[in-house]
C-alpha cells in the first residue's frame, strides 16, 4: 500500500510550518511529521527519526523542499539511498523530484554522482593538505607516546635484555608500542 508520509521542518521557533504542512496536505500525505527549531544540519531529529521508523516498503516520503530533509548534498543522497534500499519512494514537491518516475530517478542519480564527486574533491584536498604539512615537517596523527630520548632509552634497555613488559611499564606504554619502535629502528633489534 502506497501511504504518503510528509515531513516539515523549520530551523527556529519563530518560523512557521503552515506553508509546508499545507503543501503536504495538498499532496495527500496521510501522516505529517514535523520538527520545529531544529537545524537541517543535525542528522538526528525527533520528528524525522519517528517518521523514518514508521516507513514501510511501498510508502512515500514527501517533503516541501529538499533542504527541509537535510542541508548537505551528501546527507540528502545518503538518506534517499537508504530509503530506496527499503523500497520507500521519495518526493520533493518544489524540485519536482519523484523517485517513482524515471525522470525523478535520473535526477536523483545525477545528485548522487555530484555528491560522489564532492566526496572525491574533499578527499583529494585533504590528502594534498596532509602532504604539504608533512613536507613542512609537521607531524600528522596523534601525539607520540615517547619522546626521542625515551625511545633511545627504551631500545637500549631492551637490547640489554630487560623484559619488554618491564620497559613498557616504566614508560606507561603497551609492549606493542615498543615492538613497533624496535621494528622501525633498523639495526637495533636484539
Amino acid at each position: 500500500m502506497d501511504t504518503k508520509y510528509g515531513y516539515a521542518r523549520v530551523s527556529t521557533e519563530d518560523q512557521n510550518l503552515d506553508l509546508q504542512v499545507a503543501a503536504l496536505k495538498k499532496a495527500q500525505c496521510a501522516y505529517i511529521y514535523t520538527d520545529k527549531g531544529i537545524s537541517g544540519a543535525i542528522a538526528s531529529r525527533p520528528g524525522l527519526d519517528a517518521l523514518l521508523k514508521r516507513l514501510k516498503p511501498g510508502n512515500t516520503l514527501v517533503v516541501w523542499r529538499l533542504d527541509r530533509l537535510g542541508r548537505s548534498l551528501r546527507y540528502l543522497v545518503d538518506a534517499i539511498d537508504k530509503l530506496g534500499k527499503k523500497n520507500v519512494h521519495f518526493v520533493s514537491l518544489t524540485e519536482n523530484i519523484d523517485t517513482t518516475t524515471s525522470g525523478g530517478l535520473l535526477l536523483f542519480h545525477m545528485m548522487a554522482a555530484l555528491a560522489e564527486f564532492e566526496r572525491s574533491l574533499i578527499s583529494e584536498r585533504t590528502k594534498a593538505g596532509m602532504a604539504a604539512a608533512r613536507a613542512n615537517g609537521k607531524h600528522m596523527g596523534r601525539r607520540r607516546s615517547l619522546t626521542p630520548s625515551q625511545c633511545a632509552e627504551a631500545i637500549l634497555s631492551i637490547q640489554r635484555n630487560t623484559p619488554i613488559q618491564d620497559v613498557a611499564a616504566r614508560y606507561s606504554v603497551h609492549p606493542r608500542t615498543l615492538r613497533r619502535l624496535m621494528a622501525a629502528s633498523p639495526g637495533r633489534m636484539p
